[in-house]
């Protein structure tokens, strides 16, 4: 009869595992699902502002208009809030899933997905907004869907019900 040595077939002590560091992400994603949509939000905020800005800068008219109405300047800020309230909605979802759902992570990611992909046709059935304005709405909706997205489903995959 032969006898199988255990360091082969357990897992490594919790002491060495305790041991590597965990990195500045896998801290946040540990955090509440709140915590971390609320991190993902104001950076998501912040990095779409920073992008209208950077085209601003480079000469992009924040003039759009819709429904008929006359062109209207898209204010400073103006991304920055619409991330925070539309992503906003995003972390109470996740809440929900979280509470609610067994497998909370795949389905924000598929309804995640789904509204990005709708949230791009908009920007494209703006009347007299020129198409370089078009696109950086466009463009400011994936960058925020970039940022808020990931780590709210990376938290989510940790939930276990």
């Amino acid at each position: 009869m032969s006898v199988v040595s255990s360091s082969k077939t357990s897992p490594a002590p919790a002491a060495s595992r305790a041991a590597v560091p965990a990195g500045p992400v896998d801290r946040l994603v540990r955090r509440p699902v709140w915590q971390v949509g609320a991190v993902a939000v104001v950076a998501g905020a912040a990095l779409t502002e920073g992008f209208a800005l950077a085209a601003r800068g480079l000469g992009v008219s924040m003039l759009a208009a819709t429904g008929g109405q006359e062109p209207a300047e898209i204010p400073v800020g103006g991304f920055a809030t619409a991330v925070l309230a539309c992503a906003t909605l995003g972390v109470l979802l996740a809440l929900v899933l979280a509470r609610f759902r067994r497998r909370p992570a795949r389905i924000f990611a598929a309804t995640t997905g789904v509204l990005t992909a709708l949230s791009l046709v908009p920007p494209f059935l703006t009347t007299d907004t020129a198409t370089s304005t078009r696109l950086v709405l466009a463009v400011a909706h994936l960058v925020a869907a970039a940022v808020v997205v990931p780590p709210l489903t990376r938290r989510l995959a940790l939930v276990r019900r």
